[in-house]
């Protein structure tokens, strides 16, 4: 497999925490993702050392504010040479974010439905629809005003590579191997199948990273994959 879709999720308390991992994960992955948790705690003074050592990093902000404060924060986000940015997937603050990266390299992945949402969350949002229905329009919208790709659970990828086309970079939650525990995710899939169904890059914590030996188990899911592939 020429292309390694795995973004190794470095949800823990602390830059020494997640230094660790990362040491201990070696050459296996070269791709992870800086979520809210260790970007409270380690900010990103610890993105630039992930960048500077030359791992690629997803941040997970899943900005959403007024438009002038994201479009102000994408910008400075895209001096670091961080590769994927989040946003929530509001018009506003979509074409905000947009403007902000301006003709850098980063890219940004519009959130439609958080992976833990179910039909009480819906009720919460007073939307009708589905689920389903709810992120096809959300990752339509994005589509719509420049976003480079999309977050959504492996229950809808199919759908939204059908509606948003083969150059969308579709990065995928909810990853979990057969028998893993699924832990507070609802909208869950193995990795097979979520890239069977089109996804990009799957976003992979607790499987690998609370694993005896991270490395080792990053490779079983490769291979998990290359073997269904």
């Amino acid at each position: 497999m020429t292309h390694n879709p795995i973004i190794v999720a470095l949800d823990v308390e602390s830059a020494a925490e997640a230094r660790a991992l990362v040491a201990r994960l070696g050459t296996q992955v070269n791709f992870y993702k800086v979520g809210m948790e260790l970007y409270a705690a380690a900010g990103m003074e610890f993105v630039r050392e992930l960048t500077g050592e030359g791992k690629d990093v997803f941040l997970d902000l899943k900005l959403y504010d007024i438009p002038e404060t994201v479009k102000r924060a994408v910008a400075q986000v895209a001096r670091t040479g961080v590769r994927f940015l989040t946003i929530h997937a509001v018009g506003s603050a979509m074409r905000a974010a947009v403007e902000g990266r301006g003709n850098s390299d980063l890219k940004l992945l519009a959130v439609t439905v958080l992976t833990s949402f179910g039909p009480e969350d819906m009720e919460d949002l007073n939307f009708q629809g589905s689920i389903s229905e709810l992120v096809e329009r959300r990752a339509r919208k994005a589509m719509e005003v420049g976003m480079d790709g999309i977050v959504a659970s492996p229950l809808e990828v199919s759908a939204v590579r059908r509606m948003a086309g083969p150059k969308a970079i579709l990065v995928i939650p909810g990853i979990r191997s057969a028998g893993a525990d699924r832990g507070d995710q609802k909208r869950v899939a193995t990795p097979a199948d979520a890239m069977a169904a089109g996804a990009d890059y799957l976003v992979i914590g607790r499987q690998i990273t609370r694993a005896a030996d991270p490395a080792r188990e990053a490779g079983r899911v490769l291979a998990e994959i290359c073997v269904a592939g």
